[in-house]
């Protein structure tokens, strides 16, 4: 484990207590009656799954970059949160999200169809272009299927579960979500990490990656299916919360070596940090009603990207 790796593995070990005890009433566990449930069923299983769903877009923001060979590159170019949304989007559209399975299972399947398509459209040539494009293709058409449920919407109310869930919130959450997300995240992020030594010689370039002997259609695979797994698992319990694998491997990067076999793992760790704080935040300040997890994230992001985009700017000139 690099310094890197390291360095945010303490500093989740000192937030991770400090997130059980944080929210609109903080809990002394000495004094707070009923604290131990409190914190069980609801404080403990919400913070976990932070650390499970920023853990596995921070990874997926990194391997991601180094595929694509692009610092402003993010998990969602790949269709594969889109598409799981629009699952989730499906099930409360038609009414089945009343079972309280049937919205991951969706969701799931919604990033399921996105793997296929690119494995599909892309997986045979295995070129980067390609399935650039192709992933594109997938998130312009699941969000125009997306605003078209929500356009067409049956009831105020269902439009109402679909515009709050797509703000993304870990609000409500239990240990059956954990218990959906925490294996596939663990499998998407073992497949990332398999990718990681192709995705280091592919800094050389296609052409010297594939002569140093990295075949560029299984590194494909791997990347559709670790990606797929972590950000589908991710979207199917907590909605859309974007921004977290555009800015985690900015903020790992300056840290290491720079090549991707360093990034993953220390990118998996500071994006479980920064979910795991962001979402303390959102439960401590003094609104109305809580601020959507994924609305906090993005106000955060959306200036993270334009000084990325002012200093590549700058370097060109």
């Amino acid at each position: 484990m690099n310094r890197a790796a390291l360095l945010f593995a303490a500093l989740l070990l000192i937030a991770f207590p400090l997130s059980l005890l944080a929210g609109r009433v903080w809990i002394d566990p000495a004094a707070t009656p009923n604290a131990m449930l409190i914190l069980m069923e609801l404080r403990l299983p919400r913070s976990v799954l932070a650390v499970i769903i920023g853990a596995g877009l921070g990874a997926s923001g990194a391997a991601m970059q180094g595929y694509l060979r692009n610092p402003l590159a993010d998990p969602g170019l790949f269709g594969i949160a889109p598409m799981a949304a629009l699952g989730a989007v499906a099930s409360l559209w038609f009414g089945f999200a009343a079972s309280a399975w049937l919205l991951p299972l969706f969701a799931l399947a919604g990033a399921g169809l996105a793997m296929a398509l690119l494995a599909l459209i892309a997986g045979r040539a295995g070129g980067i272009a390609l399935f650039t494009l192709a992933g594109l293709m997938i998130a312009s058409l699941a969000g125009a299927l997306t605003a078209l449920a929500i356009t067409l919407s049956p009831n105020p109310f269902a439009l109402s579960e679909i515009v709050m869930w797509l703000n993304g919130a870990l609000t409500d959450r239990s240990w059956r979500e954990v218990a959906i997300a925490a294996p596939l995240v663990a499998l998407g992020i073992g497949a990332l990490r398999l990718a990681a030594r192709p995705l280091d010689a592919l800094t050389l370039g296609a052409d010297a990656a594939r002569s140093l002997g990295v075949d560029m259609r299984a590194l494909l695979w791997l990347l559709v299916l670790g990606i797929g797994l972590a950000v589908g698992a991710s979207v199917a319990v907590a909605g859309i919360i974007g921004f977290v694998g555009l800015i985690v491997p900015h903020l790992v990067r300056p840290l290491t070596d720079r090549l991707p076999s360093s990034l993953i793992v220390p990118s998996a760790l500071a994006g479980a940090l920064l979910v795991l704080i962001a979402d303390s935040i959102v439960r401590v300040l003094p609104l109305v009603s809580e601020l959507r997890l994924g609305i906090a994230l993005s106000l955060i992001g959306a200036p993270f990207f334009l000084m990325l985009l002012l200093r590549m700017r700058g370097e060109k000139l």
